[in-house]
């Protein structure tokens, strides 16, 4: 039995950041429902982050929404929103992503909601928080990567902001949310009480920087500098970075850099005995170490640096990845079904509870499938099932 089972959770929120935190709760075992716009449903099903179109939507929305249930109502019609409250009234998690005001607006903010249901947790997600200057501003991942900080990180010296390649702050407030939640349910078992979890996106990109922010406030104000090439964090000396070798790449994180020296063969290495040039000449030492690894393949220098438990690896691409034994031991991907019988290939869940990896073989819902079987069980309406 899964830790979450017989928790059912209603969950209002759309595209990234609210659903993935629905999602991580379905994965333990919880009811996510969905409430979605009839005709339209959530965002995420129609704005296409790829070229990839799976049984007529988004790849994105069958990612994050798996394992869930949907049900379409029109948050400003009466009958609806009637609807809606029976499932509300019975829900142990309510949980949004919209912008700050908007659930007052709907009537189904915190207020609200714990008048009828006193014992309910109810988690929100925001862009900048419930108050303060920013409280309005959209809350969209590359925006929030912006504005704190994050895009300094990544990247060369001289190569100007670099965002990530993902949708990082969406995850991590997800994530956060999710903890939050998790962490008010425990409270509600033991003390009967329940709670309101807010995160918004900026602090939990501001989090996510956590061990360099520290170090910036205790370091003089002293901004990040990254080095001029083969950067990989702006706070550690060489030789932690990518460097390019005669047949592909090769990542090397903290180690001696006159140790490496004896094992790749390089006598350059060996004028930097003391630890403190490795911070202090990074960008020289790099830049011969980047040199010398051009002259071998990457399989050559692992077969050295491997056996004396130098910090290293291969840099894979996800087609590399996939056919490794490394991969395939973890069993990280499953096979989920709609209810048309579409199926496709996704990720599990990546936290496994008494050594047992959580799957579920139900992919993402189709807008409003679950309306009928809902009504007849929560609102008793007579309704005719959706084949």
């Amino acid at each position: 039995m899964k830790p979450l089972e017989d928790y059912l959770v209603v969950d209002f929120s759309q595209f990234l950041s609210g659903p993935s935190a629905g999602l991580r709760l379905a994965d333990f075992g919880a009811r996510v429902i969905k409430i979605e716009r009839p005709e339209t449903g959530d965002i995420c099903r129609h704005l296409y982050t790829s070229n990839v179109i799976m049984n007529g939507e988004s790849s994105v929305f069958h990612a994050i929404n798996r394992n869930k249930e949907s049900f379409a109502a029109d948050l400003k019609s009466e009958a609806d929103r009637a609807q809606v409250w029976e499932l509300v009234r019975r829900a142990d998690v309510v949980l949004h992503n919209y912008r700050p005001g908007v659930m007052e607006r709907l009537g189904f903010d915190y207020a609200s909601v714990r008048a009828q249901n006193p014992t309910v947790v109810y988690g929100e997600i925001s862009g900048y928080g419930p108050d303060g200057p920013w409280r309005d501003k959209p809350g969209q991942d590359l925006l929030l990567q912006s504005v704190s900080g994050l895009t300094w990180l990544s990247g060369n010296d001289g190569s100007g902001p670099v965002p990530m390649g993902l949708s990082i702050v969406d995850m991590l407030a997800g994530a956060h949310l999710a903890q939050g939640l998790l962490a008010c349910l425990v409270r509600r078992s033991l003390r009967g009480e329940g709670g309101l979890v807010q995160v918004s996106m900026l602090e939990s990109a501001i989090d996510f920087q956590f061990e360099t922010l520290t170090t910036f406030f205790n370091d003089g104000g002293q901004l990040p500098q990254r080095t001029r090439h083969n950067s990989a964090h702006a706070y550690l000396g060489a030789p932690y970075g990518i460097y390019q070798t005669q047949n592909g790449y090769l990542a090397l994180a903290m180690g001696s850099i006159p140790k490496l020296g004896e094992l790749l063969g390089c006598p350059a290495l060996l004028n930097y005995p003391e630890p403190k040039q490795a911070f202090e000449q990074r960008d020289e030492i790099k830049a011969t170490l980047a040199a010398h690894l051009r002259t071998n393949t990457t399989e050559a220098w692992l077969a050295v640096l491997e056996p004396a438990d130098i910090w290293c690896a291969n840099v894979l691409r996800w087609d590399e990845l996939l056919q490794h034994e490394g991969f395939r031991g973890l069993e990280m991907t499953q096979t989920v079904r709609q209810l048309d019988g579409y199926q496709y290939q996704t990720t599990r869940c990546p936290i496994r509870l008494d050594g047992e990896r959580l799957t579920s073989p139900v992919g993402s819902p189709q807008l409003g499938q679950d309306n009928a079987r809902l009504q007849q069980e929560f609102m008793n309406v007579n309704a005719v099932q959706h084949d």
